[in-house]
């Protein structure tokens, strides 16, 4: 009787097989679901980042609403965020910090969008944030965003605006107003790198690692680390990119590259070779942290954190890793 029972018990498993594929089944179909929302997709399953909607910008005399003054603007920043990271550089190095305030949000994997510790201007949300400054807003609500407390709006929420504005508009308050990051003479050479950065490099990670093809996964690779050789060979004669000096396209490489072997390199796929191992890479992201004031913007735990611990369709079990070593950088900041 015993042994009848073990097989009747035996007989009503689904075999491995069938289990195997239906939690494929099930989880594909999930995934696909989360990553429609994630990260926007075309028909060959690479990714598209969609446009920033609010571009006004804060200039001095003219029509604008905006005028420069200290005290007035609020940065709305995620320490994860590669983007948001870029404005704070900036602050840093013209040394804004006594004229703009910084407000962090902090991801949350429950509500897919960014929250604040304690509620700003009424707000307990990033996207109610938003609805303030537009009511009826139906977009995303994403980091940066410049906010002008006067008004209670947003001036701007695309971070190429942003920190061309900080470099420029409020030198009257800055520490370091005589520091341009996009000088007249190397504007044409600021914006081709930035161009063929942003494609392959700052959005190249992104394509990689939300890629839901194997064809667009290879195609966004590729060209990720052609860029990157290129970038090698260039700094081979050249101490930053375009020279001698520190540009707003080196701000814009820099925050990529702080964080390719942290999470890029692993999470995203992004793992042909680590920037560590770059001769002239390794060595130029080891000068841009170690300038004053850059470090203080870089928090090695927040980027891991919000990467590993909120990007479910990429990491489902939320395990944070321990490492990488990030010691090579020089300073202590990085922990």
């Amino acid at each position: 009787m015993t042994s009848i029972n073990k097989t009747q018990k035996k007989g009503k498993s689904l075999p491995p097989k069938l289990i195997i594929g239906l939690g494929k089944f099930v989880w594909t179909t999930l995934w696909q679901i989360m990553m429609s929302k994630l990260a926007p997709r075309n028909q060959s399953g690479e990714y598209i980042r969609p446009a920033s909607q609010f571009r006004n910008s804060v200039k001095t005399g003219g029509d604008s609403p905006y005028q420069p003054a200290a005290g007035r603007y609020t940065l709305y920043v995620g320490l994860g965020c590669p983007w948001a990271h870029r404005t704070l550089v900036v602050r840093a190095l013209k040394g804004l910090e006594d004229a703009i305030s910084v407000s962090i949000v902090v991801p949350s994997p429950d509500s897919g969008g960014w929250v604040f510790n304690t509620p700003e201007e009424g707000c307990q949300t990033l996207a109610e944030l938003y609805a303030l400054a537009e009511p009826g807003y139906s977009g995303r609500s994403t980091v940066p965003v410049l906010w002008d407390k006067e008004t209670k709006t947003i001036v701007n929420n695309e971070s190429a605006d942003i920190i061309v504005m900080l470099n420029s508009e409020f030198n009257e308050f800055a520490k370091n107003p005589t520091l341009n990051l996009y000088p007249e003479e190397l504007k044409q050479k600021i914006d081709w790198w930035n161009g063929k950065i942003y494609a392959n490099v700052n959005n190249g990670v992104y394509r990689c690692g939300f890629a839901q093809t194997q064809e667009a996964y290879d195609k966004a690779c590729d060209e990720l680390f052609t860029t990157l050789d290129e970038i090698e060979v260039a700094l081979a004669n050249s101490r930053y990119l375009c020279g001698g000096q520190v540009t707003l396209a080196d701000v814009r490489l820099f925050t990529t590259l702080f964080r390719f072997d942290i999470v890029y390199y692993g999470l995203f796929k992004c793992n042909r070779r680590r920037i560590q191992d770059y001769k002239n890479l390794g060595a130029y992201l080891r000068e841009l942290y170690q300038l004053e004031g850059v470090a203080s913007t870089c928090d090695l735990e927040s980027i891991k954190r919000d990467y590993y611990g909120n990007l479910f369709p990429l990491n489902p079990g939320g395990i944070i890793p321990s490492g990488p070593d990030m010691a090579y950088l020089g300073l202590t900041q990085v922990s």
